[in-house]
């Protein structure tokens, strides 16, 4: 494949596959227990990638690749999507795209050694303000439609924030703590990170006993389906080529992702699973995908 329109492949994956994981998920949700459907993911798409990148002649088994990948994996995919999987129980899954879209202000204000370069810019602050303003008018409805129908979906804003604070934070680790070898061994790093991620739902799983071999025959085709395509398109595609892109593209260009995942929730949500879009939360929507903008502003006049 020519390598621009491996490029442009990539982007799709990046663009639109990232953004339909999120209704996936919530459909693989109807079948399989939360915890239980990260094991399933994270521990199959990583074992693959592992053996594929043993295929290939990679050094996969790096000591300090592994500790490393542990922390990072356990943080950025156990942590991150056991909370979005969890929200899903109590908001749809174009809210959960639309809150997550603001893990870029949080890498921003979380990003200490920064501060004093973050901060110069008034681009920059007013992006931040409107990103925590535009998470804040959607967690006020959402708790607004508690008081009204009393179905705790403020729980769900709670725990996808706690998702971005996570996900920034293993973010900084990785981008703070990595070592020389770890760019040349990038994809090994990320299978090495699903498996963990992987292991830590299985934990998660038995202790919560949602393991039932003979639960597997009650759950339904369109469940399996979506946990495939969660696999296949999901991790072993969708993060190779964000892998891939870091390496080879400017990464506030790869960072754009942020402004199209949440629009493609929105568009699969409603179109395909039928979810309710309020005015409020295209708002919220708009604004924050407005500081997000505003953040990288600053950030391609600095490169």
């Amino acid at each position: 494949m020519p390598k621009k329109l491996a490029i442009l492949f990539a982007y799709f994956l990046i663009y639109v596959v990232w953004g339909s994981t999120y209704y996936f998920i919530g459909v693989a949700l109807h079948g399989f227990p939360t915890f239980l459907l990260g094991a399933l993911r994270f521990s199959t798409a990583g074992l693959i990638l592992l053996v594929i990148c043993a295929c290939r002649g990679e050094r996969v088994f790096i000591p300090r690749l592994v500790g490393r990948s542990a922390v990072s994996g356990i943080i950025l995919l156990f942590i991150d999507m056991a909370v979005v999987m969890l929200a899903q129980r109590y908001v749809s899954s174009s809210l959960v795209a639309v809150v997550a879209s603001s893990t870029a202000i949080w890498i921003m204000t979380l990003d200490a050694p920064m501060w004093k370069y973050t901060f110069r810019s008034k681009c920059t602050l007013a992006g931040i303000l409107m990103g925590f303003a535009g998470v804040g008018l959607l967690y006020a409805e959402q708790l607004e439609m508690t008081v009204t129908v009393h179905d705790h979906s403020e729980y769900g804003i709670l725990l996808l924030v706690a998702g971005c604070i996570s996900w920034a934070l293993g973010t900084l680790y990785t981008k703070y703590r990595s070592s020389d070898t770890e760019p040349a061994n990038a994809f090994a790093g990320s299978a090495w990170q699903m498996l963990f991620a992987g292991m830590m739902f299985w934990i998660c799983t038995l202790g919560n006993g949602e393991f039932s071999p003979t639960g597997f025959s009650t759950v339904p085709l369109y469940a399996w389906l979506s946990l495939a395509y969660l696999i296949l398109f999901g991790s072993l595609m969708a993060y190779s080529a964000y892998v891939w892109l870091l390496k080879i593209r400017p990464t506030t260009e790869v960072g754009t992702h942020a402004y199209v995942n949440p629009v493609v929730a929105v568009v699969i949500g409603g179109g395909l699973g039928g979810e309710q879009i309020t005015g409020i939360q295209l708002l919220g929507l708009v604004i924050i995908l407005g500081s997000v903008m505003l953040v990288n502003k600053k950030e391609r006049i600095n490169e």
